[in-house]
């Protein structure tokens, strides 16, 4: 039994290192991003920039590619049927492709900074077209290449559309402080209204509690008039000549006779 553990543990050694091995040479590789500017427009005889950037799970090697393609809008070019190589990259190198961009196609990117990017100048009318921007990062070289289209236009235009932008942008910071002027008046206004009926409600409370000193003079003279005698007041007693024989010779006898007992409340 001893003699068999040292064969055992060999053979679970060499099987796990064959797992890493297999592991390790047929992992899947992951997707390499390109990115570009989805539109350039230039005026004819300028420089144009083309950027194209990428993300890559590797590390950048001698071995990592750039390749840059265009495919023409003229129907009468001959690069309108497929896109042809106007410039290459690798080992730290570039290399132009086509002889009519040869001379005008520069690599102006940092290939350790992911950037790939490259000048066009001048541009002509017979640049217009699609650019497409490719990188191979081995191992990682599945992605889908970035297309940037390309016009050129002529001084006039260029200065219509960069006139048509800064009216834009004017309109739209107007119509921002129109918006915050109207919220601002209606904040104050909400203000307005709330500091009113505050005041309102702080002069009810105060005509609530006026009248109750009145109550205490009330009280007063109430008390005053249950003090004062509250028996009758005998009015003024008028004397009249009274005859009680009938006769013409009787005896004239003054008597006193109250007629009227006035008082007053």
């Amino acid at each position: 039994m001893e003699s068999k553990w040292p064969n055992t543990i060999r053979k679970r050694i060499l099987f796990t290192g064959f797992t890493l091995c297999v592991v390790l040479v047929t992992r899947p590789t992951s997707a390499i991003e390109i990115h570009a500017d989805p539109e350039v427009i230039v005026q004819n005889g300028t420089t144009g920039i083309l950027r194209c950037t990428f993300r890559s799970s590797e590390v950048v090697s001698s071995a990592t590619t750039v390749t840059w393609n265009f495919q023409s809008s003229h129907p009468d070019s001959q690069y309108y049927k497929s896109p042809y190589v106007i410039f290459y990259f690798t080992s730290g190198r570039g290399f132009p492709g086509s002889e009519e961009f040869k001379d005008r196609v520069q690599f102006i990117g940092d290939i350790n900074k992911r950037d790939v990017s490259i000048q066009l100048s001048p541009t002509y009318f017979s640049d217009n077209g699609t650019f497409f921007c490719d990188v191979k990062n081995p191992p990682d070289v599945m992605g889908t290449q970035a297309r940037t289209e390309l016009r050129v236009v002529l001084k006039e235009s260029y200065s219509q559309n960069n006139t048509t932008l800064i009216v834009a942008g004017v309109c739209g910071a107007l119509l921002v402080l129109v918006l915050i002027a109207v919220a601002a008046c209606i904040v104050m206004r909400v203000l307005h209204n709330r500091h009113d009926y505050e005041g309102c409600t702080s002069l009810e409370s105060v005509n609530s509690q006026a009248p109750q000193p009145r109550k205490k003079v009330e009280s007063r003279v109430e008390g005053s008039r249950s003090t004062s005698p509250s028996g009758p007041l005998q009015g003024p007693v008028i004397y009249a000549q009274l005859d009680h024989s009938g006769s013409k010779n009787s005896f004239h006898k003054m008597e006193p006779v109250v007629y009227a007992d006035i008082r007053k409340n």
